[in-house]
């Protein structure tokens, strides 16, 4: 499996999530067809997370090291956190977004495909690499998946009132992602250790990273004191922003140019 076969899966996948979605919005009082469409839109997610495992075979290295490996599985986990959500508060609209934000991500692959390659330079031969890597994704996911329930909690509130069902999900998908950040903070010290001699060495990525971390602290620094709810939202759905500025923008910052973190052939 090699990227060469992508564009059918991510068109398959993007297909599965828009005839799921459009099934689901039509079977209202038609219980089989909701599960049917439910199936759909998981073989979505499923089938992306079969490439990934195919694609690590023939690589014979995780993918995860180019900007494009990591948005696939971007793509592949964040539709699983808006089904899981459903399942555990029957919050059904936090899937739609979920499915529109993997396919954006999809599409930027296809639009930029990335390098066939197997190397795998010094610094990512690891034991830190994979959970590093892997932690932070799940915790962007979580925290991208937050930032979308926050725009749908402050349209709400516009249109038909608030729902606190709804700021309770935004919450505690906030909450995991900043645990799961905490921890790969950590592991990227260690990583760093050992790949480079040093804990720290305020590295762009590494300096985005901590902003990062400081601006989700503050969410949780506010909402231990009381700010309303209204402004919470607001303040978790712009600050997916500050992650999307670490994730992509720090690498065209010049600064980056020399970055320990940049991983792209030459």
């Amino acid at each position: 499996m090699t990227l060469s076969d992508f564009p059918p899966v991510a068109f398959t996948a993007m297909a599965f999530w828009a005839i799921g979605s459009l099934l689901r919005l039509s079977s209202r009082r038609r219980p089989l067809l909701a599960y049917a469409s439910y199936g759909i839109m998981v073989a979505g997610a499923l089938l992306l997370g079969w490439f990934i495992a195919a694609y690590w075979h023939t690589l014979e290295r995780p993918p995860l090291r180019t900007l494009g490996e990591t948005r696939l599985w971007y793509a592949a986990f964040i539709p699983v956190v808006g089904f899981l959500v459903e399942l555990r508060w029957k919050i059904a609209w936090l899937k739609y977004y979920c499915m529109a934000l993997a396919a954006f991500f999809l599409s930027i692959n296809l639009a930029h495909p990335d390098v066939f390659d197997k190397a795998l330079m010094p610094a990512l031969q690891s034991a830190w690499f994979v959970p590093h890597v892997i932690v932070y994704l799940v915790g962007y996911v979580l925290l991208a998946a937050s930032s979308a329930a926050a725009w749908h909690n402050i349209i709400s509130v516009f249109r038909s009132g608030a729902d606190r069902l709804g700021y309770a999900v935004s919450h505690y998908l906030a909450l995991l992602g900043f645990v799961l950040l905490t921890f790969g903070l950590v592991f990227g010290a260690l990583w760093a250790k050992e790949a480079w001699g040093h804990y720290w060495t305020w590295d762009p990525k590494e300096t985005w990273a901590f902003i990062s971390w400081l601006a989700y602290l503050g969410y949780l620094h506010l909402s231990a004191h009381g700010t309303g709810r209204d402004k919470l939202q607001w303040y978790l759905a712009l600050s997916f922003l500050v992650l999307l500025v670490c994730w992509f923008g720090v690498n065209y910052m010049p600064s980056a140019q020399n970055s320990v973190h940049s991983y792209q052939p030459n």
